[in-house]
C-alpha cells in the first residue's frame, strides 16, 4: 500500500475543490527559498549524463566525506537498503526504527521480511540489542525535531560494529542543524551508512538527487545495483554549483532561521497554549502537538478549506507546518486564526 506524503498538492485541491494556483502549500520540509539555477549547456539535455568528477570532489567537501554515491534522492536507497544488507548478513532479522518518522523506511524493512522494534523519543537501550541488528536513526528526525548529539551516534556504531550489525543514520535535514552534527566524516567501515538529501535545504526537491555516504564496500554495491544514468545531468550541474556556494550556504541558514523564529511565533500566538502543547521542529518545518489529538485532524480539514495545505501525520494526532516565507505569513496567520475559532 502507498504511503501518504506531504506534497500532494494536486491530490488535495482536487479533494477541496480549490484551483491549485490559489493554495498557500505548507506540506512539506523543503525549503522555501530555492537556490538559483545556473545557465545549464545544451550538451546536459542531450547527452546520456555521466558521472561527474567534479561534483563528486565537491560532495566530498561539502559533506565532509571520503567516499560518496550520487544517486537520484534518498529513498532508491532505503527502498533498495534491506534486500542488498540480508544478503550481506544473513543472520540480520531485526532492525529498530522510531516509531514518529519517515515511513519507507519501516515499510521497506518490513517488505524484506524484517522484525520491526520502534522507539519513541529515546534511543533503543544500547545494552540490550541483539546481534546482527540494525538501527535507523533519523537526525534530525521528521516530524518530531528530535536531535541527537554526534557523541551519542559514536556510541551506537561503535556497540553495533561489536554486534556485527548496522547503523543506518538518515541526515535529510541536518543542513540548518549546528557544524560539526553530522556523521559524514566518520563513515569508514561496514556497520554504517548516512543518507543525505539536496532537495530539502536547497529548495530544489524535484531535481531528484541525494547522496550516500557509505564506504567503499557499500558504495560499490548499490552502483551495480543502482545501475547506470542515476542522476541527469542538468541535475548534476546545478547540484555541482549549489554544494560549491559556501557564501549561498551561510545566508540560507541565516534566512531559514529567521523566518522559522517568526513563524514559531505566530503559531504559539494563533492557537495558544490552551490548544497545543508543543511545537517542534528545526529551520526546515514545525511540528504542533495537541492536548486534544482530534484537533489535528479538525484543524487540517479547517485549513485545506481555505487553501492552507500542511501536513496532517500518519497517526493524525500532530500537525507539521513548512516554513513559509515571509509575503506568506499573513495569510497563514488568517487561516489558522479562522481555523481555530472554528475549534474552540
Amino acid at each position: 500500500m502507498a504511503l501518504i506524503h506531504g506534497g500532494q498538492l494536486q491530490q488535495v485541491a482536487e479533494q477541496y475543490k480549490i484551483p491549485l494556483s490559489d493554495w498557500l502549500d505548507v506540506s512539506t520540509g523543503i525549503a522555501p527559498l530555492s537556490y538559483p539555477i545556473p545557465d545549464i549547456p545544451l550538451k546536459a539535455w542531450q547527452q546520456l549524463p555521466q558521472q561527474s568528477p567534479a561534483l563528486i570532489a565537491v560532495a566530498k567537501q561539502y559533506y565532509q566525506c571520503s567516499e560518496l554515491l550520487v544517486t537520484n534522492g534518498s529513498q532508491a536507497i532505503i527502498k533498495a537498503l534491506p534486500e542488498l544488507y540480508s544478503q550481506k548478513n544473513m543472520a540480520s532479522q531485526d532492525v529498530y526504527l522510531p516509531e514518529r518518522g519517515y515511513k519507507e523506511h519501516a515499510k521497506a524493512w518490513r517488505s524484506a521480511g524484517y522484525t520491526l522494534h520502534f522507539y519513541q523519543e529515546l534511543l533503543p537501550n544500547i545494552n540490550q540489542l541483539p546481534t546482527n541488528c540494525v538501527v535507523v536513526i533519523i537526525n534530525p528526525n521528521n516530524p518530531t525535531g528530535k536531535f541527537f548529539d554526534r557523541e551519542v551516534i559514536v556510541q551506537y556504531h561503535e556497540r553495533l560494529k561489536q554486534l556485527n550489525g548496522l547503523l543506518i543514520l538518515d541526515e535529510a535535514f541536518i543542513d540548518v542543524m549546528p557544524d560539526g552534527q553530522s556523521y559524514c566524516g566518520k563513515v569508514e567501515d561496514n556497520h554504517v551508512i548516512v543518507l543525505r538529501s539536496f532537495g530539502k535545504f536547497f529548495g530544489l526537491a524535484g531535481i531528484r538527487i541525494g547522496f550516500l555516504v557509505a564506504n567503499g564496500y557499500w558504495c560499490e554495491r548499490f552502483k551495480a545495483l543502482l545501475g547506470p544514468w542515476q542522476v541527469n545531468g542538468p541535475a548534476q550541474i546545478i547540484a555541482e554549483k549549489a554544494l560549491n556556494d559556501n557564501a549561498w550556504h551561510n545566508e540560507q541558514c541565516e534566512k531559514l532561521h529567521t523566518l522559522r523564529v517568526q513563524q514559531e511565533a505566530l503559531l504559539w500566538q494563533v492557537f495558544t497554549d490552551k490548544l497545543v502543547s508543543t511545537i517542534q521542529g528545526c529551520d526546515l518545518f514545525l511540528t504542533l502537538s495537541f492536548y486534544q489529538t482530534g484537533n489535528a485532524k479538525k484543524l487540517y480539514h479547517l485549513l485545506c478549506q481555505q487553501g492552507v495545505y500542511c501536513r496532517l501525520s500518519d497517526e493524525q494526532d500532530t500537525l507539521r507546518f513548512g516554513i513559509a516565507v515571509e509575503e506568506n505569513l499573513m495569510r497563514l496567520e488568517d487561516a489558522c486564526l479562522q481555523a481555530c475559532g472554528e475549534v474552540a
